[in-house]
């Protein structure tokens, strides 16, 4: 059974600072290209940031370069999304999501709230 399980969102100050999560079970992760996308209310969903299969080629959202960073380790099936000096309008819920050919497997999200 394909899982994917976010962790690590929560509410925030702006100019402060999350590291998400998303573990991987039920299928070969290493093979898999990760990537986050958030929804905010009203809005469709966007990707964020993606990863390569190895870690080699990363890629991200205008709005977030030289902010967000995206890693993963494949020893623990696991992709994380750095958030540093976050703003009001990074305020959604945050998918991660694995992909390799046609296939697309997505996780439940996790809600990060940049408040004062």
């Amino acid at each position: 059974q394909v899982q994917l399980v976010e962790s690590g969102g929560g509410l925030v100050q702006p100019g402060g600072s999350l590291r998400l999560s998303c573990v991987a079970s039920g299928f070969t992760f290493s093979s898999h290209r990760m990537s986050w996308y958030r929804q905010a209310p009203g809005n469709e969903r966007e990707l964020v940031a993606v990863i390569s299969s190895t870690g080699t080629f990363r890629n991200y959202a205008d709005s977030v370069k030289g902010r967000f960073t995206i890693s993963r380790d494949n020893a623990k099936n696991t992709v994380y999304l750095q958030m540093n000096s976050l703003k009001p309008e990074d305020t959604a819920v945050y998918y991660c999501s694995a992909n390799r050919g046609l296939i697309t497997y997505w996780g439940q999200g996790t809600q990060v709230t940049v408040s004062s």
